[in-house]
């Protein structure tokens, strides 16, 4: 369960796979799609951030960071023309994964592109139910500087914990979060997530966190709504 729990958050849909190509749209409503990237799904969010971050530091820490995310949204399948990369099965890319961010997270300890490198292995890890060594990565993600990167890798730790059915330390993570909201974690991105790990023992405070995202409009109110269930129910 927690694997799938993880998976589901980190996985990267069409707008990560595409932001290169939609560089325009994204510099002229940047606000609006990091509000629904910080909701839907976090590795959009740090897709168009690092697009950008490499658009204005061009080193070769970026360029190297670039080459191992290549890796994460390449399909897989049979040689594709029209792909520049892809692999033939899920475990030959899951391995390359692995070595691109492993030598990327050895070669630039505390870095910025460090810390992504260890956040994307611990969800790797995360996906194949290796729960110790997601959190010990998620940790060592969340003890970098940048507190954007930082807040990312606290939320994965929480939806960690919740599968670990350490319900304190992830309800402690996500109360902090919602407190300090940051580019890639949103409060409401957190208070949506606490008031769906608290449904089942204090319905009564997680009905009361979701009513006033309701009326929000977009893909706030779209979540909170798609959260009601887990709450309702109880």
């Amino acid at each position: 369960m927690a694997g799938r729990i993880t998976r589901k958050e980190l996985k990267t849909d069409k707008f990560a796979v595409e932001v290169e190509h939609t560089v325009d749209f994204v510099a002229g409503h940047r606000r609006q799609l990091v509000l629904y990237a910080s909701i839907a799904v976090a590795v959009a969010a740090i897709s168009v951030a690092i697009y950008f971050y490499m658009r204005q530091q061009q080193t070769v820490r970026a360029r190297v960071l670039a080459d191992a995310i290549e890796i994460q949204q390449a399909p897989i399948g049979p040689p594709n023309p029209g792909a520049l990369l892809t692999f033939p099965t899920e475990d030959a890319k899951r391995a390359a994964q692995i070595k691109a961010f492993s030598e990327m997270a050895a070669k630039y300890p505390g870095s910025g592109e460090g810390a992504i490198a260890k956040y994307y292995l611990g969800a790797i890890a995360s996906d194949q139910g290796k729960m110790a060594d997601a959190e010990k990565l998620f940790l060592d993600a969340a003890a970098s500087g940048d507190k954007n990167y930082a807040s990312l890798a606290r939320f994965s730790l929480a939806q960690v914990y919740l599968g670990q059915k350490r319900q304190a330390d992830a309800e402690a993570i996500l109360r902090d979060l919602m407190a300090h909201p940051t580019l890639f974690v949103s409060k409401e991105q957190a208070t949506i997530e606490l008031a769906k790990s608290i449904a089942a023992t204090k319905p009564a405070e997680a009905k009361k966190l979701l009513d006033p995202l309701r009326a929000e409009t977009g893909p706030v109110s779209q979540a909170a709504m798609a959260a009601i269930p887990d709450v309702s129910s109880q």
